[in-house]
C-alpha cells in the first residue's frame, strides 16, 4: 500500500519541472501539487501516477528563473517585490534559503502575517498551495527536500502574485456570517461589474470594488466568535452559494469553500494571535467574491432546503467519483467539503460537491479554465 508521505513525495518529484501557471496570459494556476496531495489525503495515492500523466498533458509555463536576490532581512528589498510576478524565481530562492536556515513552522509564522493582506494572489491559490504544502510537512517527522521546496513555492507564488484588497476586515459587528452575506447589497452589480460574465478579479475591478455600497460596512459586520467556528460557517455558507448560483461560471465560488478549508489546515501551526486576523482576511476575500461574481442573492436563502432535498450519494462515493472525474477543482473541492462536513455536518457540502461534478467538464472532454 502506498503511504501518504510516499505518495506526496512521488507527486512532487514528478511535477517538479512545472512552472507556477499555464495559459496564454498566465492566468491559470498550476494545480498539480495541490491536487496530487489531495489524492494522497483521500487514500488514492496509487492513482497519482495516472493523474499526473493526464495533468501534464496540459501545457504549463516553465519554472521561473531567479534574477536578482531578495534579502529577507531587508524589508525594503522584499516588500518592493510583492506582487511582481517577474520576481517569482527570486521569491522562490528567498524561501528556499529561509527554509534551509530555520524550521518550516518558524518560516511560516514569520511570513504569514506579511502575506495575509494578499490572499487574492492567484485567485487565492498562493495561500491554498501553501496550505497543501503545510499539510504534507505536518504529516511527516522528517520532511523531504521536495516537501520543503513545495512550501517555498507556495509562499513564493503567494508573494509574487500578492494583491491586496482595499480596506481591512475585523470581527467587531453583531451579525452572523450568514446574515452579513444576506445583507450585502448586490442588486446593482449587473450594471457595475457584470458579475455573471466575470472570470477574474482584474486590477481595475479591485480598484472599483471599494466604491460599491456596502463593501466597507460588510468588512466590520460579523460578530466575533471562535475562529474555527467562523471557518465552518464560511464553508457551509459558500457551499450553499455554489449550489444555487448555477448561472455563474463554475470555478470562482469554489474558492469560497476551499480557501477557508485550507486556512483551517494552517491555523494550528501559527501563533494564536494570528488566528482571528487570518480568518478576518478570509472574510474580506469572501466579500470581494460575492461582489465580483454574484449579481444578487437569488435563491441563497433556500440553499439549505435545496441541499436537504437533493438526492446525493454518500461521501465515499462522491470521493470515488471525484477521483474518476480527474479534474483538479473537483478533486480539491470534494475533499474540502468532505473534511468540513466531518467537523460540522451540513447537507450543503455534499450537494455542492455533486454540483461541481456535474458542472465542471472532465479534462478529456474539455476543461473549463
Amino acid at each position: 500500500m502506498v503511504t501518504y508521505v510516499d505518495a506526496v513525495n512521488e507527486a512532487l518529484e514528478r511535477l517538479d519541472d512545472m512552472g507556477y501557471e499555464r495559459g496564454e496570459r498566465g492566468e491559470l494556476v498550476n494545480h498539480g501539487p495541490m491536487a496530487a496531495e489531495t489524492l494522497a489525503v483521500l487514500g488514492h495515492g496509487d492513482q497519482i501516477g495516472t493523474w499526473v500523466e493526464v495533468y501534464r498533458a496540459k501545457p504549463h509555463h516553465d519554472r521561473p528563473a531567479p534574477s536578482f536576490p531578495l534579502d529577507a532581512s531587508d524589508e525594503v528589498s522584499w516588500r518592493g517585490a510583492l506582487g511582481d510576478f517577474g520576481r517569482a524565481g527570486d521569491w522562490e530562492q528567498l524561501f528556499v534559503r529561509e527554509l534551509a536556515d530555520a524550521p518550516w513552522r518558524d518560516v511560516l509564522a514569520r511570513w504569514w502575517p506579511r502575506l495575509i493582506s494578499g490572499l487574492l494572489a492567484g485567485i487565492t491559490h498562493g495561500a491554498i498551495r501553501t496550505a497543501h504544502a503545510v499539510r504534507g510537512l505536518a504529516g511527516t517527522r522528517q520532511p523531504s527536500r521536495a516537501q520543503l521546496t513545495e512550501l517555498a513555492r507556495g509562499l513564493a507564488y503567494w508573494a509574487a502574485r500578492h494583491r491586496a484588497l482595499p480596506g481591512s476586515a475585523d470581527f467587531r459587528g453583531t451579525a452572523s456570517l450568514a446574515r452579513a452575506v444576506a445583507e450585502l447589497p448586490r442588486e446593482q452589480l449587473d450594471d457595475f461589474l457584470h458579475p455573471p460574465k466575470a472570470r477574474t478579479l482584474s486590477r481595475e475591478r479591485l480598484h472599483r470594488i471599494s466604491e460599491i455600497p456596502g463593501y466597507t460596512d460588510a468588512l466590520k459586520a460579523v460578530a466575533p466568535q471562535d475562529p474555527y467556528l467562523i471557518l465552518s460557517e464560511m464553508t457551509a455558507e459558500f457551499a450553499g452559494l455554489y449550489l444555487v448560483h448555477t448561472e455563474i461560471y463554475p470555478i470562482p465560488l469554489l474558492h469560497g469553500v476551499t480557501l477557508p478549508a485550507a486556512v483551517r489546515i494552517v491555523l494550528p501551526h501559527l501563533p494564536r494571535d494570528m488566528h482571528l486576523p487570518t480568518v478576518a482576511a478570509v472574510w474580506q476575500l469572501h466579500v470581494a467574491l460575492l461582489l465580483s461574481f454574484t449579481g444578487g442573492s437569488r435563491g441563497e436563502d433556500a440553499a439549505h432546503d435545496i441541499a436537504s432535498k437533493t438526492e446525493v450519494p454518500p461521501f465515499g462515493e462522491l470521493v470515488a467519483r471525484a477521483v474518476e472525474h480527474k479534474d483538479e477543482h473537483v478533486i480539491k473541492f470534494t475533499e474540502a467539503c468532505l473534511r468540513e462536513n466531518g467537523l460540522r455536518p451540513d447537507p450543503r457540502y455534499a450537494a455542492a460537491a455533486l454540483s461541481a461534478h456535474q458542472r465542471i467538464p472532465r479534462p478529456e472532454l474539455g476543461l473549463v479554465p
